[in-house]
Order: C-alpha cells, then sequence, then structure tokens
C-alpha cells in the first residue's frame, strides 16, 4: 500500500466507528521522542520520516504538523500523498486542534489511542474540541486494524550499567526518590519514562535504536519497587541485582492492574506530561492522583561527581576520533569518491576504536551544501551527494559510550566559500561563544539565555527555528530533559552538574546550512552579595574550522575564549594522536590574532 491506500483504509475503518477525524502522533506509551519500529505509526501512514510531528486524518482532508527542523524535508516526503503541510510555530498557521475546529461540525467524534497520547494532551485536547461540541474518543488504535505485518514488541535482553559507571546503586537512587516522595506526601510513584527507568534501576537495552533503553515501567512505594517488563528480556545477573536493590520483577502488562489495584486514599505521584492516558484511566477511582513534574527527570539531570569524570573521559575519546575522521577527510578528499554517507560510516568506524564505545547517539546527519539547510537531514543511497573540494559539509554525530553520551556538530569548509557564507559561520560561532562565556545567577533558566547564542544573528536579521540547546543523558537518551534552551518558556533553573547542548546555526534553503554545536557542563562560579552564581564549562573537544572564520567579526573576548579553547583541545587530545594527526591538530588549533 502506498500513503493514499493507507490514508484509505484509515478512512474506512474511522467511518465504522463513526469518527470524523482521527489523530496520530509520533510518541509511544512512553512519550519517547524517538520510538521502536512498532510505534512509528505515523510514519507508516504518511511516509514523513522526521522524529516530530503529528498526522491528522478527516473523511476529506489529510493534515501534518512540524517544527522547524523538519519543514524542508516534511516538503520533499509529502509531495503526492495528498497530506498539507502545516508548519507549527509559524505565523498564521493554526494548530491541529483549531484546524479540526475550524473543519468539523458540531457534534463530531475525534478519535485517538489512548495509550500512546499523555494524560496532559488528552486533556488539552478534550478542552479545546469541547468549545464546538466535539467529543474525543481514545479506545480505538484504528492504525493496528490496517497495519499488516506490524513490527512486534522489541524483544532486546536487558544488561546492568555498572555503578562505577552510574555513580550511584539502585538502591541509593529509590532512597533519593523516596525522599522527594516523603516531601510530596505520596504513597506511590509511577515511571513510565524509559530513559527514568533505566537511570533509577541501573540497566540498559537496546529495543530503540541508539538509545539504550528497555521497553518498561517502574513503580515505587515507600517500602517496595517494582519494574514492569518482559521478564524474557531479563538476564538472570540483571534479575539478582534487582532482586538485590529491591526490587520485584513484574510482567509489563501487570502495570495496569497493579495501578487498579490501589486503596482507597493512596497517594500516587505521576507526571501528566510522561504517562499515557490508558494507564491514568486504570488508576483506581478511589487512589489520590498527585501530579508532578518527573523526580528522576530532575535527579538525573544533575550528574553526580563519577559521572562528570566519566564523561569528561569519554569526550576526550570521542574528540580523539572526531580528529581522526577530520584528518582522513582532509587527506582523502579528491583522491577517491567520499559520499555523506561515506562520512557517517567512516567517523563511525574511529569512534568504534574507542574504549567503551556502544554505538552512536543518534543516526549522523552529515549534509554537504544545501542538504545541511535541513536540520535533520538524513542521506540515503539516493539522494546522498558525492563531496567536492568546495563548499561547507555539516557533521552532526555522537556517541554512545559506557561512561556518557556525546553530541557534536562541526561544519567543515571543503573548498572555496563566499563572503557570505563566511560571514554567517562567524555570526554563529559569535552566538556559540556568547552563550559558552555566559555568567548567570543561580535561578536562571535555559529559556532566560537563550537569546545569548542569538543575538549576533538577530542584529543581521537572522534567526534559527528551533531551539539552542538541549540536556543530554548519561548512556541514556542524546535529548534529555527537563532543562532546555529555547525561546519557550521553561521554569526549569539550571543547575550544578546539569548538561546542556549549545548549538545555535543558519539554514539557507536550497544553499547552505551551518551548526557549532558543543556539550557544556554548569558549574559553580562564586558567590557574591546577589547571590550564588554558575558558568559553563565545554566538555566536547574538538577544533572549530578557523578556515571558514572572518577573525575581522571576532572582538578581543571571543578571540581570546576560541584560543582558550583550541589550546584546551590540544592539550588534552594531542597526547593520544600519532605524529602527523598531532601535527595536523596542532594546525587546527592555532592561535587567531
Amino acid at each position: 500500500m502506498d500513503v493514499k491506500e493507507r490514508i484509505n483504509k484509515l478512512r474506512e475503518k474511522m467511518l465504522e466507528k463513526g469518527m470524523e477525524a482521527y489523530i496520530v502522533p509520533s510518541s509511544d506509551p512512553h512519550m519517547s521522542e524517538y520510538v521502536a519500529p512498532r510505534w512509528e505509526s505515523r510514519k507508516w501512514l504518511s511516509g514523513f520520516t522526521g522524529s516530530a510531528g503529528t498526522l491528522v486524518v478527516t473523511r476529506e482532508k489529510s493534515g501534518l504538523w512540524t517544527d522547524g527542523r523538519y519543514y524542508i524535508q516534511a516538503e520533499k516526503q509529502l509531495e503526492g500523498t495528498g497530506i498539507q503541510l502545516f508548519k507549527a510555530g509559524m505565523p498564521g498557521v493554526p494548530d491541529y486542534i483549531e484546524w479540526l475546529r475550524q473543519e468539523l461540525p458540531e457534534n463530531s467524534c475525534v478519535g485517538i489511542c489512548g495509550e500512546v497520547f499523555s494524560v496532559s494532551k488528552v486533556r488539552e485536547m478534550e478542552k479545546e474540541l469541547s468549545k464546538k461540541g466535539i467529543s474525543l474518543t481514545q479506545e480505538f488504535d484504528l492504525v493496528d486494524e490496517i497495519w499488516e505485518g506490524r513490527p512486534p514488541v522489541p524483544q532486546q535482553p536487558v544488561f546492568v550499567h555498572d555503578v562505577a559507571f552510574a555513580g550511584r546503586t539502585a538502591a541509593q537512587k529509590m532512597h533519593m526518590v523516596r525522599q522527594e516522595m516523603a516531601k510530596k506526601g505520596v504513597d506511590y510513584y509511577l515511571v513510565c519514562s524509559l530513559d527514568d527507568v533505566a537511570w533509577l534501576y541501573n540497566i540498559r537495552g537496546s529495543d530503540i535504536a541508539y538509545n539504550p533503553v528497555a521497553i518498561a515501567y517502574a513503580l515505587v512505594s515507600l517500602s517496595q519497587a517494582w519494574l514492569f517488563i518482559d521478564r524474557s528480556k531479563v538476564p538472570g545477573d540483571v534479575a539478582r541485582l534487582l532482586e538485590e536493590n529491591g526490587v520485584i520483577v513484574d510482567d509489563y502488562e501487570k502495570i495496569y492492574g497493579h495501578l487498579a489495584g490501589l486503596k482507597e486514599g493512596d497517594a500516587i505521584l505521576f507526571d501528566p506530561a510522561a504517562t499515557n492516558s490508558r494507564l491514568y484511566d486504570a488508576m483506581a477511582k478511589g487512589c489520590k492522583k498527585v501530579e508532578d513534574l518527573s523526580i528522576v527527570a530532575r535527579l538525573k539531570a544533575v550528574k553526580n561527581e563519577v559521572e562528570i569524570e566519566n564523561l569528561k573521559k569519554v569526550h576526550v575519546r570521542d574528540g580523539v576520533a572526531m580528529v581522526k575522521f577530520l584528518y582522513w577527510l582532509e587527506q582523502n578528499l579528491g583522491k577517491e569518491e567520499i559520499t555523506e554517507i561515506t562520512v557517517a560510516e567512516k567517523l563511525e568506524e574511529f569512534r568504534r576504536q574507542q574504549e567503551g564505545f556502544m554505538g552512536p547517539s543518534f543516526a549522523t546527519i552529515a549534509a554537504y551544501k544545501d542538504h545541511a539547510a535541513m536540520m535533520h537531514y538524513q542521506a540515503t543511497h539516493e539522494t546522498c551527494y558525492t563531496l567536492e573540494k568546495e563548499g561547507f559539509l555539516l557533521i552532526d554525530s555522537g556517541g554512545q559510550y559506557l561512561g556518557g553520551t556525546t553530541d557534536i556538530t562541526r561544519t567543515i569548509v571543503l573548498g572555496p566559500i563566499t563572503d557570505r557564507q563566511r560571514r554567517d559561520f562567524t555570526l554563529v560561532l559569535k552566538g556559540h561563544i556568547n552563550l559558552a562565556r555566559a555568567r548567570f545567577l543561580y535561578g536562571t533558566t535555559g529559556s532566560n539565555i537563550d537569546i545569548l547564542a542569538r543575538l549576533p544573528l538577530w542584529e543581521q536579521g537572522i534567526d534559527y527555528k528551533c531551539g539552542t540547546g538541549h540536556g543530554v543523558g548519561y548512556f541514556l537518551n542524546v535529548h534529555e530533559g527537563p532543562q532546555r534552551m529555547s525561546q519557550i518558556p521553561n521554569n526549569v533553573k539550571l543547575e550544578k552538574g546539569m548538561i546542556l547542548t549549545n548549538e545555535p546555526g543558519v539554514y539557507i534553503e536550497g544553499q547552505y546550512g551551518i551548526r557549532t554545536e558543543n556539550e557544556m557542563l554548569v558549574v559553580e562560579d562564586g558567590e557574591t552579595e546577589f547571590g550564588k552564581f554558575l558558568r559553563f564549562e565545554p566538555v566536547t573537544y574538538c577544533p572549530i574550522d578557523l578556515n571558514a572564520i572572518d577573525p575581522g567579526l571576532l572582538n578581543e573576548e571571543e578571540k581570546k575564549w576560541l584560543n582558550e579553547y583550541h589550546s584546551m583541545v590540544y592539550e588534552l587530545l594531542s597526547p593520544l594522536l600519532d605524529e602527523k594527526e598531532r601535527e595536523w591538530l596542532k594546525v587546527k588549533t592555532r592561535p587567531i590574532e
């Protein structure tokens, strides 16, 4: 079946169930950003492969909403499908609930599968749709009814993340969680996010590509703890460790019965943005439901001393892999055919040589020329370019290591570039440095300082349609909350020990894209009569291409920061390189004046 046939099949099922519209999100029962193939329903139905997007199908029309990272990609992939693209966040573009209110008559019925929508999202939709008398039904997974050969739930075994890397045992982490539970006066705490479950119990899996997590739920009481998972995925050593830490292993689907069995008056804490609506409906009617941001999300965002020590070592190894790759690229460009796919494969090859490497942290974005204007471009054999000695190559990549997760972007000059490209590269660098140099008062949020990275671009009338930075997991998801840096308001204070990326960019459709990304660690920076101050310490170690910079656009403070950064990169990486690579790195990290 092609996309049009799949949409028509869905419409037949909608008619059978008396629905005027059906909504298909990008999530799974755990509200994951990246999902296992089983839950790629929106991708299967629409043909759009981006990680974020919502498909809405009415009896006559269909639309897909996605964010600024994917506008260009979605336009190309939706061509000829009959699905209209809605650029979420752009002026005058309605969100999909507004659109449904405009399109549907009163007393219509909209369908969803409650298992893949969060409690908070369902409430928001019900509230908005009811303004026009439109009802929401969430009991039918219509995609499942038409998806022949739908992939099964992943069955990969879980493994232990050793305390030598984790820094704390599962029992110690549960003690921290129970202290927070006691403060909130709750008896139970439901953990739904896969990375929260993995962090809490010091386990990892491979159920989702690039994300070392397992499909599971956790439930913690003041005296007991449960892991709800397919038991066949739990080897003996993992089962023993969980038992030693006081964790009871039970079947994945039994979470519903457990929630239904809560006693009257029991208080259960859950995050409404991370808990699916079907789970909420399963909770015993007499129990007290307490809603708050995930306790584990806040705890795991602040890396402990062991994690910080390990992740710095990992970033050195990752930097070595990057330098070896960049040296190889410079030596071989023009001597052999190198494509965007070759770039991704070769970079992974160099990472695999590093101790503790477990795999990429996401699919490498190797984007040449105009492909780089698509923020999350993925090369295929049909679309990939062969590199030439001109223009920009953007490489956004990362690794999963036992001691941490890396995420780095470098934009490389392969040959002649225009004055405008050089200016834009330097403006992006100015924004990057502006944020990296920031000193800020405790209590500051990511959305308070997002503007620092944008200011040099705004001064030239340029912007990028995405956030500036995100949290990063620790041998977990490369995108981690609750902290983030974007213009979207966020009330999560930046804390000592948090990791954030710093990745401003310029994207000119049909021409080029530029991004410079480091991970940064939040560290203390003294106290005055006005309060405690914090700053950022870069933990990504890799040269920024000096050949792309217009030094005349950098002020003395910016040059000083860049020279000090490059001096640190050389000092950390050079002992781990061979003589030729070391000489190459010396040139690439030379001071600029």
